[in-house]
């Protein structure tokens, strides 16, 4: 299995986990229930979102603010086209629904894309820092 896979499905185990434990403290919390439906589009969501944000190699002419708007764009376009499919093959969704669709979706979005840009971001200093760090040792060799 290539290394581009493993990290997909280890970034989306990781993530799923995470969002359901959270999703079941708020429910204990706030009273609240969740059913078989909310469940599978939790693991939904979460594949949509790992995937898109995997794709930020993609993304390296543009600068990273429109690198990350046109991710969450992307991502929320698909979370919402499973939404509007499973609407139309289940139970209508109102007006109220799509807001909280938003809400629900961009609060755990923002957070989970800021952990995982700043660790990306942090790779690429220790990168640069290595290279910096071989450049200045083969200068150091060159000269002396």
């Amino acid at each position: 299995m290539s290394t581009n896979v493993k990290d997909y499905l280890l970034e989306l185990c990781c993530s799923y986990t995470i969002i359901s434990v959270l999703g079941s403290v708020v429910n204990i919390i706030f009273g609240g229930q969740t059913n078989n439906i909310n469940v599978l589009l939790m693991f939904c969501f979460c594949a949509i979102i790992v995937f898109v944000l995997s794709l930020h190699k993609l993304f390296d002419a543009v600068s990273p603010l429109v690198m990350m708007i046109v991710q969450y764009l992307l991502a929320w376009g698909a979370c919402a086209l499973v939404v509007y499919i499973l609407s139309v093959l289940v139970e209508p969704v109102t007006p109220r629904a799509w807001f909280e669709f938003w809400r629900s979706f961009t609060i755990p979005y923002i957070i989970g894309a800021g952990y995982y840009y700043y660790r990306v971001f942090a790779d690429a200093k220790k990168q640069n820092d290595l290279i910096a760090e071989l450049r200045q040792k083969e200068n150091d060799d060159t000269q002396g």
